[in-house]
Parts: structure tokens; C-alpha cells; sequence
């Protein structure tokens, strides 16, 4: 087996980790090939990663949600599937803590992951081009104003939005900020984009649910500098009055992998305390 590492470069045992996973890969017969995060704590003598994206039977991310976009971003494009360790406080997108990362190697070695195939985003704009996991923002830096953009969903027009911003997500976003700014909780399997304004100025503007085959675009309207295009956290680009975002399936999902007995409504509970029982409790 080919297993692809990506690390947090903000572990401060992340070293202590590695080596845990070298001791498992030797003895299961795994060759690793690591990031640069990783190459750095393994040592010159560590396969670079970059070489052999093409080539990897699964990739395994040793840190947060952050660590496992990152390295889903890599690996979606190529088709290679994805198991995140969790080494912070949420993770809500990772398999199972670092306490459990001898039996999650096991179970990936064995081929007893349970895989899911979950919808990602091509987003365009300004001439450049990303790969999204989590959702596209188009949104204000630095000052308090209202940004004002025009939404197309195919070639209908929905209207005009006054806002701090707007977010598409996926379904499987739709638990990160889009949550937090109000949008609803899909489930990873459905087959669908939300749009959800940031602070909108009026009550008339609420999250639309699309279906995942339809084009989002959202034009600039606002004149002022400092309107960027935000990629599952990262900002990638700058945009002008006139210019136009466009956020559409893309056509490589990710292959995510989760542990047997897991499942979405249990991570819910357990990890953003969904419901009135403690998941301890029930």
C-alpha cells in the first residue's frame, strides 16, 4: 500500500505522531510518502509526497479539519480517498482521534473504511481557477461595509443581495460556516448547493438550497477594493466591480473515509452536541 501524509505544522507533537505511524507502516508493509510538514519532522531521508500524488492508494492527514481540506484538496483532484486523524478539539470531518491511530491504519490497510462520496466545487474567477471542499466566499476585507452582488443560479437571476457576503457551500460544508452564519445542516449525501448570505441587510434574503447541477454565479456590484473570493478558508483572489464568480460541481468528488459504525447523525451528536441527549447519555 502507497499512503500519501499531510501534516499540521501547529502540533507540537507531530513528530511523536509520525513515528508512530512509521512503526505501523513497517510493520503492515505501507510506504509513505509525506508532505512537506511531514518531511520536515521524518527526516531528508522521506519520500516526497508531490512525486506520487498519481500513485497513492489513500492519503491519511494527521491534524484538524484545516489539515484534511488541505490534504483533499491534493488528493480529490486524483481520485485518492481520505482519512483524517484528528490531533485538535473538533474534527469534525476526521475519522477518530490520534488515540486511535494504530487501529484506523489497521482498518485502512485492511480495506475496512467505510467510503463516502461527497460533492466538491469548481469555483472560477478573475481568470484563475480552485478546487473546494467546504464552500466559496465572497466577501469583504478589512472594512465594515456592505458588499452588493447580483446572484445567478444557471441563467436565472435571483436578485440583488446587500450583504457582508455570501457563502456556497456543499453539502458537506454546510456544517462549517455556513452554519454559523445560519444556513441548514444537509446531509453529506444529498446532492445539493446552498447559498447563504452573511448579514444581510433585509429579512427578505434567506439560504437557497439549488440543486448540485446548477451554476451559481455571483457579480461584483460594489465598486470598492477589497472584495475577495475565500476557498474553505484560504483567500485566493481579489475582485473588482464587474468581475463574476462562478461555483459549480466539479467533476472529481472527494472520497472520504470514515471508521465502521460511524455515521453522520452520530458525529453530529457527538461533536456539535446535536439534540437534547448527551451522546455519553444515550
Amino acid at each position: 500500500m502507497r499512503l500519501g501524509l499531510v501534516g499540521s505544522p501547529g502540533y507540537p507533537e507531530l513528530a511523536v505522531i509520525v513515528s508512530r505511524v512509521r512503526v505501523m507502516a513497517d510493520e503492515l508493509g505501507i510506504q509513505l510518502y509525506g508532505d512537506d510538514v511531514i518531511q520536515d519532522v521524518a527526516g531528508p531521508d522521506s519520500s516526497d509526497l508531490k512525486d506520487h500524488l498519481a500513485d497513492l492508494d489513500a492519503m491519511l492527514t494527521l491534524g484538524g479539519d484545516g489539515t484534511l481540506l488541505r490534504g483533499a484538496r491534493t488528493a480529490g483532484p486524483h481520485g485518492v480517498p481520505v482519512l483524517g486523524c484528528n490531533l485538535g478539539k473538533l474534527g469534525f470531518l476526521t475519522a477518530g482521534p490520534v488515540d486511535r491511530l494504530e487501529e484506523m491504519m489497521r482498518l485502512l490497510h485492511a480495506g475496512d473504511c467505510v467510503e463516502e462520496e461527497r460533492l466538491t466545487l469548481e469555483v472560477e474567477a478573475a481568470g484563475s481557477s480552485w478546487y473546494a471542499i467546504n464552500d466559496a466566499v465572497v466577501h469583504k476585507s478589512g472594512a465594515a461595509r456592505l458588499l452588493r452582488v447580483r446572484v445567478w443560479v444557471d441563467d436565472d437571476a435571483v436578485g440583488q443581495y446587500s450583504a457582508d457576503g455570501i457563502i456556497v457551500s456543499t453539502a458537506t460544508g454546510s456544517t462549517a460556516y455556513s452554519l454559523s452564519a445560519g444556513g441548514p445542516v444537509l446531509v453529506p449525501s444529498l446532492d445539493a448547493l446552498v447559498a447563504v448570505p452573511i448579514c444581510p441587510h433585509t429579512l427578505a434574503i434567506r439560504p437557497l438550497v439549488v440543486g448540485a447541477d446548477s451554476t451559481i454565479s455571483i457579480e461584483i456590484l460594489s465598486g470598492m477594493k477589497g472584495t475577495l473570493v475565500t476557498i474553505d478558508g484560504e483567500a485566493r483572489g481579489e475582485l473588482t466591480a464587474g468581475d463574476r464568480v462562478t461555483i459549480r460541481r466539479s467533476p472529481h468528488p472527494l472520497r472520504l473515509l470514515r471508521l465502521p459504525g460511524d455515521n453522520f447523525f452520530s458525529v453530529l451528536r457527538r461533536k456539535l452536541r446535536w439534540g437534547d441527549v448527551r451522546p455519553d447519555e444515550e
